[in-house]
């Protein structure tokens, strides 16, 4: 019943008081996406070097255990090897006792196979040998390389986590103004912002008519729907975008989210700079 009555509450609101609250929403919203430009493409970095020492450590386990094959298979072959040869012996004690030419050629040819067993057992091992140390080379090669990507993702971990830190505070305080803003918007009008925002790299959702023109796909807009948005009788969206348009003088008593201490700074440094020049 009472989320019920909340919701009513919500829709119940004049239009005009619901623009409002949806656009001081962007205002919040857009400080939050200045603050997380501010980092830049750090976050991407970061998560491509952390891809990239994830694949280059799976790729050195991955050469460990074929090494570990080839040991085991070295290992099974002097056991071949091994086995052969007591079979040799065993044959040519055999033929000390045979008591016809037919039983002395049946274990000449068992020696005979023993010894092709051998024969083809050592040059397995040799081939083996050969794949093991170019694989130790290319796992030699793989370290230095992991170990240069961690060092560069530890200094864009130690760079990414001084701006998040001059911002975290700021962030924090807009995300929490940003939920009690939610608050005030019913449903289905808060998921068609989300949804609008989504659609734009810019993150604009919400946006003035400026000289008589969507202030975010800068189409020309009829008089008849500039009326429409003057007279704040219903929520007007672009037809061009899809934006949720509102009145540039209805704007103006609409107080804007303090600008975060790291921008300011950003922009007094670029001020100073443009300045020198």
């Amino acid at each position: 019943m009472n989320l019920k009555s909340k919701t009513e509450g919500k829709s119940e609101l004049p239009i005009e008081e619901k623009l409002r609250a949806i656009y001081e929403l962007q205002q919040i919203d857009s400080e939050i996406d200045r603050i997380r430009t501010v980092r830049g493409e750090l976050p991407l970095e970061v998560r491509d070097l952390e891809d990239e020492v994830a694949g280059l450590d799976t790729r050195a386990n991955n050469l460990h255990e074929e090494i570990k094959r080839l040991e085991d298979a070295i290992a099974d072959k002097k056991n071949v090897i091994k086995d052969a040869g007591i079979a040799i012996k065993k044959y040519e004690a055999q033929q000390g006792k045979v008591r016809n030419n037919r039983e002395f050629d049946s274990l000449s040819k068992e020696i005979e196979f023993q010894n092709l067993e051998i024969a083809i057992s050592e040059k397995r091992i040799k081939e083996y040998k050969v794949q093991i140390v170019l694989k130790k080379e290319l796992i030699d090669g793989s370290q230095t390389a992991l170990d240069d990507r961690k060092n560069d993702l530890k200094l864009k971990k130690e760079e990414l986590e001084d701006i998040v830190s001059e911002t975290r505070k700021e962030e924090e305080e807009l995300q929490a103004r940003s939920k009690v803003a939610e608050v005030k918007i019913e449903g289905r009008l808060l998921h068609a912002y989300s949804r609008v925002r989504q659609n734009f790299r810019n993150g604009l959702a919400v946006v003035p008519v400026e000289r008589d023109a969507c202030g975010g796909c800068f189409n020309k807009i009829p008089p008849q729907r500039h009326l429409d948005i003057r007279t704040h009788k219903k929520i007007i969206v672009c037809e061009h975008c899809g934006r949720i348009l509102v009145d540039a003088d209805f704007l103006l008593g609409i107080i804007k989210p303090e600008v975060p201490v790291v921008a300011a700074k950003k922009t007094a440094r670029k001020k100073a700079a443009t300045a020198k020049k």
